[in-house]
């Protein structure tokens, strides 16, 4: 950065006025006076000539500033350095060679005067396509991040993405409607974001996991066709292709058939695909849920390859079952090449197989001169040839067979083991065709689905959600066995989005609610102004919400949302750059009628007694060991890591007398670190 003293070069913009952005200067352009405006993404000085790439978020353009000619431009780009941030007047002339790696590379332009606008520090990182910073030092210096042209792209991407989806929702006839922000906490099967009410103390707002109940109402009042482009919010574990606030297409048609709301979508993902010349065909295949979870394991399955599942259970006989503790199916695939894998690649498959819940992995080689198993001697020659046979194993094929650990009521477990071993071995053998966009309707879902730990059968998906009309008789009777008017639309392994044909009739969904098993106490708690507005004619409707953020991420070629959203926060959900989430002033606090409690640890000591260890702030990485001395002992004791700013208490229960101890003392607060 600039010493105060040579503050001084910096000019002010006036009425200088930019005539053209720097990357869509071109040969036409020649003999044109022109005015650039951007940052100085590279200095090169050859003595009387000066070279400057000046960069704006369209490209690059080559500015000349020759010493002979225009000496006081000359004198100032000696000041310019890496991002400083300039305006240029010049004239555009054709280069001797043009750079083929710039799309403005066959001209460039020769500085009459150059502006210096802005100074600035050198950038933690060049402002490149590809660099090596961490994804933590990107986040946390996005301004700069962004600056790169590859985020340009996604982000100028996702805009015309967002733009065709509009334009065809309007072609279609929807309206696009605004749901509230704030509205009231619903179960929707994620944690709410809550916020405090300063006017109704100890009361909450929540942040919407997705308008769901608000376009149903919109339904219910005549609106017919509803879309919008929503941020929503769930209090969830993040991953690469999740985030706390993500971007829904949310849409809702009154008296819908499945396939109304299915060639909806379809239109919007064909002219979505067509924004980066992706060429796709509607309609979309469908499969049910139950077939594409026993053929891929999976019910987001990736089409792009094949290694199709196959039931082979009857491969195995109950006296090898009994020996290998088999219970319930086994499924198999075949690994087209695999093989020639060395025993320590199957041990590294059966420990993949493993971490999967599976209770073994079970291999038959198929070569030409005959096939060898590491399961022969237990299921007979006979059966390894039925294996084989069952998975359609040719010469050079690898048959991995596994089994489940533990049973899944209403689904198929060692299926999904053996899904997730189908994409292991996809990604490994790269046989998956990247170059494919293969679409898939996912129906038939079960409407509920068993909870180990509530030992009962639960919704799968929202209440509200529309039953298959001739499961109707079997809700109260055989609820695993009733489907519901649910669909997914799945894209080369990802889910893009969920929804259904809804609950419209107060008889069934009253039905749905009971075999839940909710009071009327709960309904009334929970969604009783969505009830009321059940009960004055409400339409059949059905909508589905699709994932921006994923789309776009898909269509961008990248593999974590992260890299088409602005500002994205951290897989420990934090913006580093805006050091979210942050504490709050005490009289913010006393405002909303909140306070703070400390967290609370409570353990067992070595000497038998009990420690309790009360401290501000929660554990982060970087911080620091605490640790004091037993009372009954005097042994040193290590407590608890915590934050090294976070002041900390500790209490000791004696074994014997059940007394407590107070241990803070001079120790109370931890040191910095």
């Amino acid at each position: 950065m600039l010493s105060q003293g040579e503050e001084h070069v910096l000019d002010f913009l006036g009425n200088l006025k930019r005539t053209h952005y720097c990357g869509e200067l071109r040969a036409k352009d020649e003999g044109r006076d022109a005015v650039v405006m951007g940052w100085v993404a590279r200095r090169r000085d050859l003595g009387n000539l000066l070279f400057l790439d000046i960069r704006d978020r369209t490209g690059i353009v080559q500015v000349v500033f020759n010493k002979e000619t225009q000496p006081a431009a000359h004198a100032k780009a000696e000041q310019a350095r890496s991002e400083f941030v300039v305006a240029v007047e010049g004239k555009v002339i054709k280069r001797q060679k043009a750079n083929p790696e710039l799309a403005s590379g066959e001209v460039e332009l020769v500085a009459s005067k150059l502006h210096i606008l802005n100074n600035a520090k050198t950038p933690p990182f060049p402002i490149e396509d590809e660099i090596n910073a961490a994804e933590e030092t990107r986040l946390r210096f996005r301004y700069l991040d962004l600056r790169r042209p590859k985020p340009h792209r996604n982000l100028a991407l996702r805009h015309r993405i967002i733009l065709e989806i509009r334009k065809v929702m309007d072609e279609m006839g929807f309206l696009e409607v605004e749901t509230p922000m704030l509205t009231r906490s619903t179960p929707e099967g994620a944690r709410d974001f809550l916020v405090p009410s300063r006017i109704h103390h100890g009361q909450f707002y929540a942040l919407p996991q997705s308008p769901q109940i608000f376009k149903q109402i919109l339904m219910i009042a005549g609106l017919d066709k509803y879309f919008q482009i929503v941020k929503c919010f769930r209090d969830e574990d993040l991953r690469a292709d999740r985030q706390l606030e993500f971007t829904q297409l949310d849409l809702e048609m009154s008296f819908p058939r499945q396939e109304d709301i299915f060639h909806v979508i379809e239109q919007v993902m064909v002219r979505a695909c067509s924004v980066v010349g992706i060429k796709t065909e509607a309609p979309f295949p469908h499969m049910q849920y139950k077939d594409v979870i026993r053929k891929y394991g999976s019910d987001k399955p990736d089409m792009r390859f094949g290694m199709e599942l196959h039931d082979v259970t009857h491969c195995f006989p109950e006296e090898a079952k009994q020996k290998l503790q088999i219970e319930g199916n086994v499924f198999a695939l075949a690994a087209p090449g695999a093989a020639g894998y060395s025993r320590k690649q199957l041990d590294e498959l059966t420990e993949k197989a493993k971490s999967l819940h599976a209770r073994g992995a079970y291999f038959v080689k198929v070569a030409p001169e005959g096939l060898t198993s590491t399961v022969e001697k237990l299921i007979g020659a006979e059966n390894v040839k039925k294996l084989a046979e069952a998975c359609g194993a040719k010469p050079g094929d690898l048959v991995v067979a596994v089994s489940a650990k533990e049973q899944i009521k209403g689904t198929e477990a060692a299926a999904l083991i053996a899904g997730q071993l189908r994409l292991h071995l996809g990604e490994a053998l790269g046989v998956i065709d990247k170059s494919q966009w293969k679409f898939l309707w996912l129906t038939g879902f079960p409407l509920f689905e068993w909870s180990e730990a509530d030992k009962t059968w639960v919704s799968a998906q929202h209440p509200f959600t529309g039953i298959v009309d001739e499961d109707l008789e079997k809700l109260e009777s055989a609820p695993w066995e009733v489907r519901s008017k649910g669909y997914d639309l799945v894209l080369n392994g990802y889910e893009l989005g969920s929804g259904s044909i809804r609950i419209h009739r107060q008889d069934i969904q009253e039905r749905l609610f009971k075999a839940l098993g909710l009071s009327e106490e709960q309904l009334r708690r929970r969604f009783g102004f969505f009830l009321d507005a059940l009960t004055y004619g409400t339409p059949p409707h059905g909508g589905i919400a699709l994932g921006i953020d994923r789309v776009v991420m898909l269509l961008a070629g990248e593999k974590s949302i992260r890299e088409v959203i602005a500002f994205a926060k951290t897989t420990a959900a934090q913006d580093l750059m805006a050091d979210s989430p942050s504490e709050v002033d005490e009289e913010q606090l006393e405002q909303l009628h909140i306070r703070v409690t400390s967290h609370e640890w409570s353990f067992a000591c070595p000497c038998g007694g009990q420690w309790s260890v009360l401290f501000e702030k929660q554990y982060r990485k970087g911080g620091v060991e605490l640790s004091t001395s037993c009372p009954t002992t005097g042994n040193r004791v290590g407590l608890a890591r915590v934050d090294a700013s976070g002041h900390w208490e500790a209490r000791h229960k004696d074994r014997g007398t059940q007394e407590w101890t107070d241990r803070s003392g001079a120790e109370a607060s931890a040191p910095k670190a």
